[in-house]
């Protein structure tokens, strides 16, 4: 009697796992219980440029130099950035976060690797 287990919720991975009550991803460490019904943010999934997950409260890195509309300087590349906020949005700038020396800014996913 062979039991097929659920892909991970979060980043898709076939290769989950049982630990006591829970379902554990190895890619990703995820962890949810399988009783309880997916939750809703199934809706926005935000990846960085090498495809990590992003979530909100993750710190990236700025992987090139962007040019700011109305700022004396670019965002160099290297740049750390806290907290970030994952937004809808239709022009793909589904990051909102403040850039030390810049301010509120929202930025697209490409640009950022999870740090």
């Amino acid at each position: 009697m062979e039991q097929t287990l659920p892909p991970c919720p979060q980043c898709g991975s076939p290769y989950t796992y049982e630990d006591g009550s829970l379902l554990v991803c190895p890619e990703c460490a995820h962890e949810w219980n399988p009783e309880t019904a997916p939750s809703d943010e199934e809706g926005l999934v935000v990846k960085d440029a090498h495809g990590n997950i992003l979530k909100d409260g993750d710190n990236v890195t700025v992987i090139k130099d962007l040019k700011v509309k109305g700022a004396s300087s670019p965002i160099k590349a290297g740049t750390k950035i806290k907290n970030i906020r994952l937004v809808e949005s239709s022009d793909g700038h589904n990051i909102d976060c403040k850039v030390p020396g810049i301010g509120a800014i929202k930025l697209k996913q490409e640009f950022v690797k999870k740090a």
